[in-house]
């Protein structure tokens, strides 16, 4: 019997029904766990009187996949201790509890200051030689500093840094996974491989769980688009990113990085897309070692001069000359003075040569600056969240759409120009920004009613159509989630899609866990 409290959903925990993506589910109760053996217990008896259950963190996500499809909500937003550390050479592990928050890790590692109640002494030691080493950090950087460390794994999430140093995949060595029976599965990098497509988990217990990995193409491009699927793969990448379908994560051990001594960022201004356009594949083609870049289209450039006349908390904001109308962020991360002024010499020559001005350029060699010009970058979404919160005042059935689509690098032009096309066709208003080094390009749909954001959603799918055509990824960064399955059956076809429910039916026979999430059909159910 399980003695975490349950609490039945009403106006007290309304907000839990829904999340960033503004969809609302129903759930009949939710308990907040506060530490594993109390999801261990609390889901086994669940599971077992055949009750749904969804995994919720922060609900900083865009895909709904912590928003409920009746059942139970599983909130870890109190499991958020950091629990210990430990070294290997001169590389730093930090194992924390599914609900810690970006922002505040990210603190802790810079101050670096942890609370280390009930830490072993082998973690403390290595923590008494972490603070006299080098600085660290952990480099993924989704736009939601406020999201769960459990979260962005569920979803694989990335960010504009990603550009260099990939997704949270690729900073994650271990974790622990509890199955929706309540099994236990603990897994570390580097040690438990498939065989070709076949692989066994093995739980605490010394119970073994066959599965088949699905065998189909993953895209070669930035991607967070259902199950990590490649033969002979290590199997905690199958975990990573499975949007809380496979199990609930109860520690999560991060990979730490050295703190490149010299971050600057440079805002490189263009008077026409094809310029900017032009310098982004001339940096890729030179191999520029950048660690981001960042696009804002005239359109979104329009919205944030709007927000900033109006006298809004972006008033502040540098004024953006109207004969701008493209911005491209660049940031390097250098080790070495004389390094990064030469890599900024270098954007600075591929910028002229793509046809920018020198004068019209923003550079941030210091914290002050560069927080100036992050500011400036996350100004641009929050600028348009406000003004479609002034629209749902006319219409609350509207939201604003955005798109998480990416391509290989030869479609960057083709997938642009599709973008203009068919939104130009569509009569539709857009802002176009985000992480175009890896041609994942954000395309937010700005309708002024319902029966433009009803249009928006049939464009969108016929995009997952073409992005798919191209070798692209349906999701590069946030996940599918619920509203985005239907996109991942065009990726991956009903034959991908079925190898997947196989998967999932591995750890959750009975399809109670993340119901809705990855698979379109409506009850959620995996046969």
């Amino acid at each position: 019997m399980h003695t975490t409290s349950l609490f039945p959903i009403g106006t007290e925990y309304a907000e839990y029904l829904h999340d960033e993506s503004r969809s609302v589910g129903t759930a009949e109760e939710i308990a907040f766990p506060t530490s594993e053996q109390e999801i261990q217990s609390l889901v086994a008896e669940k599971y077992g009187e055949g009750q749904k259950i969804t995994v919720q963190g922060a609900r900083t996500g865009l895909a709904a996949a912590a928003v409920p499809n009746g059942g139970l909500i599983l909130n870890l937003s109190k499991m958020n201790h950091v629990l210990g550390m430990r070294e290997d050479g001169r590389q730093y592990y930090l194992t924390v509890e599914p609900g810690v928050i970006l922002s505040e890790l990210r603190k802790m590692i810079a101050k670096k200051q942890f609370d280390t109640t009930g830490w072993t002494e082998t973690s403390i030691q290595v923590y008494s030689k972490f603070c006299k080493d080098h600085e660290f950090c952990f480099f993924p950087d989704p736009t939601e500093v406020s999201a769960s460390i459990g979260g962005m794994t569920a979803c694989n999430a990335s960010g504009a840094r990603s550009y260099r140093y990939g997704s949270v995949r690729n900073h994650v060595s271990a974790l622990r996974m509890i199955t929706p029976d309540g099994r236990i599965i603990s897994i570390r990098r580097g040690e438990s491989f498939a065989n070709e497509y076949k692989a066994t988990f093995k739980t605490t217990d010394g119970e073994l769980i066959p599965v088949t990995i699905p065998n189909y193409q993953m895209p070669d491009t930035k991607n967070a688009s259902g199950y990590f699927a490649r033969k002979n793969m290590d199997l905690i990448d199958l975990l990573i990113g499975s949007d809380g379908t496979l199990g609930i994560f109860s520690q999560i051990e991060l990979v730490l990085s050295p703190l490149p001594a010299f971050i600057w960022g440079v805002s490189c201004m263009f008077s026409n897309e094809q310029q900017a356009l032009q310098f982004v594949e001339m940096l890729r083609n030179e191999k520029t070692p950048v660690a981001s870049i960042e696009y804002f289209d005239a359109d979104a450039l329009q919205v944030l001069r709007r927000q900033r006349e109006r006298g809004t908390a972006f008033s502040g904001l540098p004024v953006i000359e109207t004969s701008v109308n493209a911005i491209v962020y660049v940031e390097l991360h250098c080790d070495e003075y004389t390094q990064t002024l030469s890599q900024l010499q270098s954007v600075g020559n591929l910028f002229e040569s793509a046809g920018g001005n020198k004068e019209q350029s923003w550079v941030a060699c210091n914290e002050n600056d560069l927080n100036r010009l992050m500011f400036f970058r996350h100004a641009v979404p929050e600028s348009v969240n406000m003004l479609i919160d002034q629209r749902r005042k006319a219409d609350p059935s509207i939201t604003k759409l955005g798109s998480d689509m990416s391509v290989p690098d030869n479609c960057l032009r083709q997938v642009v120009q599709m973008y203009r096309n068919t939104l130009q066709e569509n009569k539709l208003e857009s802002a176009i920004w985000g992480h175009i080094g890896n041609n994942h390009l954000h395309v937010n749909v700005l309708p002024n009613n319902a029966e433009e954001y009803n249009r928006a959603k049939q464009l969108f799918k016929s995009w997952a159509v073409q992005v798919s055509k191209m070798g692209g990824a349906v999701s590069a960064e946030h996940g599918v989630g619920k509203l985005k399955a239907d996109f991942l059956t065009i990726m991956y076809k009903e034959d991908g899609i079925e190898q997947m429910r196989k998967c999932k039916e591995a750890f959750d026979a009975k399809g109670l866990l993340g119901t809705g999430n990855l698979f379109s059909r409506k009850d959620g159910s995996i046969v």
